[in-house]
């Protein structure tokens, strides 16, 4: 293993940052970008972003966002999508759904003991037996032990707050000013769209390297 594997938190259609971001990071033939989820919605150019993915021949993962926009597709039943979905949902074109469907759950590599997943895992489970449905959502985990949003359960902790590894977990989905960096886990989903930070990491240097967001693209 040769290369770099590099890591970028929630880009949300931010494809000018993701631009950006992609310059500094100067990529190599033999480096590994991963993505980790909601690639789309928010920001101002999904079918860019997905575009610039595929052209560096990204790994992505699948995103909360992107599993609404894919259950919407499959079923055309309305409690899977939020309003704001609409607007991406008819922008992408059949090689954006292509990727989409290609999305891993999780991204593992042995030789660096870490595994890279959007939302997270709970403690309680070995983390390669649970489904999109957590796995893609989690932020916290409340009293009964279940995984939650944080607006849902806003005195719960942080399910990286209870995770003690192996593996060492590398994750987006909540967004933070700061990058979340514990023990065996780091969280990079540093807002960009909110008018943030895309955050990349950089194995196995361990190294963090940040655009600013251009303006507020969401609330």
């Amino acid at each position: 293993m040769n290369g770099r594997l590099i890591a970028i938190g929630d880009i949300h259609g931010c494809h000018e940052e993701f631009t950006e971001l992609l310059g500094l990071l100067e990529l190599k033939s033999d480096d590994r970008l991963i993505l980790l989820g909601d690639l789309v919605n928010r920001g101002p150019d999904t079918p860019r972003v997905l575009e610039l993915a595929r052209q560096h021949r990204a790994i992505s993962l699948l995103g909360n966002h992107e599993l609404r926009l894919l259950n919407y597709r499959r079923t055309r039943d309305l409690k899977y999508v939020k309003e704001r979905d609409f607007e991406t949902f008819d922008q992408l074109k059949a090689e954006d759904w292509a990727y989409l469907e290609k999305m891993l759950l999780t991204f593992e590599e042995p030789a660096l003991n870490i595994v890279c997943v959007h939302g997270g895992f709970l403690p309680t489970q070995p983390w390669f037996r649970q489904p999109a449905e957590v796995i893609t959502r989690i932020q916290v985990i409340d009293r009964d032990g279940q995984p939650r949003k944080r607006t849902d359960a806003p005195d719960a902790p942080a399910w990286a707050d209870l995770w003690s590894g192996p593996p060492f977990v590398i994750y987006g989905h909540t967004p933070r000013p700061e990058i979340y960096k514990l023990k065996w886990s780091v969280g990079i989903d540093t807002a960009c769209a909110m008018g943030g930070h895309l955050t990349a990491f950089i194995l196995p240097e361990k190294r963090f390297v940040q655009v600013k967001a251009r303006q507020r693209y969401f609330p």
